[in-house]
């Protein structure tokens, strides 16, 4: 889970590496994948910061995997796109914010856990509005954490709602301030990373449909999306999603898109891949015991989960736009 950090020895980090090692646990289990990309993007929050207090033993105690860490920029991504506000202010005190607001669902939480952040800065004067990003605290004082409704899949992430009372956020905990500097910094890894859940879930919907084959594979080839058609997509948009990890800092315009639909592509194929393994097994992948019938509600959850497909088809078409010549 930290295969695309940056090593104490300089050595750059492997995002390619972080993003097939996710896909081998999500390919057993969706849930583990997500947690792996949550404990992921925690550190790549952790070693971004360049703050001495967010770095160096706290950074190598995430990861060693002796604390543990998680993400709440659902909310942000979504305000940074113009499709919610934000959820968290943040007003100046001496020596950092306080913070109040609440965030209703973010994952892979206990009470010693902590999460990466955005609030907006609430300010009296007339200078330009701004988002602070910060690593919250769940055994902070003013945190709690409560249950969520119950989820149709991916229970036992570790997922709650946060409410924050009054929050003190002191400049060791700050990761950026202002905060879209450094969110255009990594955003491209954030996403990238993300694409390692749908790929193990697909190659795991595939095996599954290659399982039933020597059994059903007289009538199931009368059903469409057949595994080698599957496999032939899957392994050219791999090859795609690693060439991109290559360069996960790449700020451009140009290329966040590429990241945008590579991760978009992968959704989509989730759910193919998935439902297509639900009628490639038949009844027996519809018992409610098997890995068939988990793993579809699992690739649904892929297609929602921020940035959802219909966030990222939103995106790309801004910044299409954005790029397209008057």
């Amino acid at each position: 889970m930290s295969a695309h950090l940056e090593k104490a020895d300089g050595t750059p980090g492997d995002y390619g590496l972080a993003i097939l090692a996710m896909a081998e646990a999500a390919k057993v289990c969706g849930a583990t994948g997500f947690m792996m990309w949550c404990q992921c993007v925690a550190g790549l929050y952790l070693q971004a910061s360049g703050n001495p207090g967010l770095t160096g033993e706290r950074l190598a105690r995430h990861v060693r995997g002796e604390t543990l860490g998680g993400t709440g920029l659902s909310n942000p991504m979504k305000s940074f796109a113009q499709i919610e506000s934000l959820l968290l202010k943040a007003t100046p005190v001496d020596g950092g914010y306080v913070v109040n607001g609440v965030l209703p669902w973010v994952s892979n939480l206990a009470p010693d856990h902590y999460f990466g952040a955005i609030a907006a800065v609430q300010t009296d004067g007339p200078g330009a509005s701004r988002e602070m990003m910060f690593m919250l605290r769940c055994n902070a004082p003013g945190v709690t954490l409560k249950t969520c409704p119950e989820f149709s899949g991916m229970e036992g992430t570790g997922t709650f709602s946060v409410h924050c009372k009054d929050l003190f956020v002191g400049a060791d905990d700050i990761v950026a301030d202002p905060a879209k500097p450094t969110i255009a910094r990594i955003r491209g890894g954030f996403v990238l990373l993300q694409c390692g859940i749908a790929a193990g879930i697909i190659q795991g919907a595939i095996d599954s449909m290659w399982a039933v084959e020597g059994q059903l594979g007289h009538v199931n080839q009368f059903l469409e999306d057949r595994p080698a058609d599957l496999q032939a997509e899957f392994d050219a948009l791999a090859g795609r999603i690693l060439k991109l990890a290559e360069t996960p800092f790449d700020t451009s315009t140009d290329y966040f898109i590429d990241v945008l639909d590579a991760r978009a592509h992968g959704a989509e194929l989730c759910l193919r891949a998935a439902n297509s393994a639900l009628m490639h097994q038949g009844a027996r992948g519809y018992l409610m015991g098997s890995e068939v019938q988990r793993r579809v509600r699992e690739a649904q959850f892929v297609a929602i989960v921020t940035p959802a497909i219909k966030h990222l088809r939103k995106e790309i078409a801004r910044l299409s736009a954005e790029e397209m010549p008057a």
